[in-house]
């Protein structure tokens, strides 16, 4: 949102909030029942004014003050002079996300490591929760 909006006060964001403001949602949400459920109610009563694919393409329409745009955080830079600011939604919605490439394809070097980075990270996650 920006930060000149009515809900940029807030330390976070609850459904009845959303009820009558103009939003901009990816265009998962339209099929992901996890949204409807957190907000209690069908995201057909939500005032959803425009989709998105890229989050980036999102954030230029809420810079001109179209909307609000759901989305996960830190994918927008919202630091120093940003108009942009981001607030959680209580109570907290998660996402789950899945990495997904073809099995033996040619990677290039940075892709390659991209994905060694992954396989690390989630090695040190898996291992911590054993321990």
């Amino acid at each position: 949102m920006r930060k000149d909006s009515n809900l940029a006060s807030k330390q976070t964001i609850k459904p009845k909030d959303l009820k009558h403001i103009p939003l901009i949602i990816s265009r998962q949400s339209l099929v992901d029942e996890a949204i409807s459920n957190w907000l209690t109610e069908s995201s057909k009563n939500l005032n959803i004014i425009a989709t998105y694919n890229l989050i980036f393409n999102a954030s230029l329409m809420v810079e001109e003050g179209m909307g609000y745009a759901l989305c996960l955080d830190k994918l927008v830079n919202t630091t120093g002079d940003c108009q942009l600011c981001f607030k959680p939604l209580f109570p907290p919605l998660e996402s789950k996300l899945s990495v997904v490439w073809k099995k033996n394809q040619v990677l290039s070097k940075a892709s390659q490591k991209f994905l060694q980075a992954l396989k690390n990270d989630f090695s040190l996650i898996t291992n911590h929760q054993k321990s």
